[in-house]
């Protein structure tokens, strides 16, 4: 068994959470660099709405695409998506924008994983970009059968990617007290 210095669930009982998990090497954690996504897409008119700007339902299912191909390149898995929160639209996107989706995993609980998704939107022509939405989602890791899988903790390096996984814990601590 491993310890780290800055607390991840890699150890075999989570205090705070009450949760056993038995990780029996280190190579069994992955890191947050390791299911870093982008993907990029460009406006197009059936994207928009009568005021030339992308639809929210559109960039909601482009966070949606993004944030599951960070959580199965994690799990190594068939995800589902579980929750979406604290989605804001900050600047509209327009017609012929370019929105780039940059995602990676925040924090892991036994059996979900919480993927942040950060959306920017560049005029090509001016070439100004501007962070136009943020969202956190929360996957669940199934099997081919269609059962829940155990989902490989999450370790975070730097002092940002600590700073998201203790955050994400919180927010998974507030998720679970509205499902009650």
């Amino acid at each position: 068994m491993y310890s780290f210095d800055f607390y991840i669930p890699c150890s075999i009982f989570d205090i705070r959470l009450g949760v056993s998990m038995s990780v029996n090497k280190k190579s069994d954690c992955r890191t947050v660099s390791y299911s870093k996504t982008e993907n990029t897409f460009i406006v197009l008119p059936e994207h928009t709405n009568p005021l030339g700007n992308l639809f929210g339902g559109t960039m909601m299912s482009w966070i949606d695409i993004t944030g599951s191909i960070a959580a199965i390149r994690h799990c190594r898995n068939i995800v589902v998506t579980a929750a979406m929160d604290d989605l804001f639209f900050i600047h509209p996107v327009k017609l012929g924008d370019i929105v780039t989706m940059k995602a990676s995993v925040n924090f892991t609980s036994p059996h979900s994983v919480e993927v942040g998704v950060k959306v920017f939107a560049e005029n090509a022509i001016d070439q100004v970009k501007l962070h136009t939405a943020s969202a956190y989602l929360t996957f669940v890791s199934l099997g081919r059968d269609g059962k829940v899988q155990d989902v490989p903790p999450v370790l975070p390096e730097s002092a940002e990617e600590k700073k998201r996984y203790e955050a994400g814990r919180k927010r998974r601590e507030q998720r679970l007290k509205r499902k009650k």
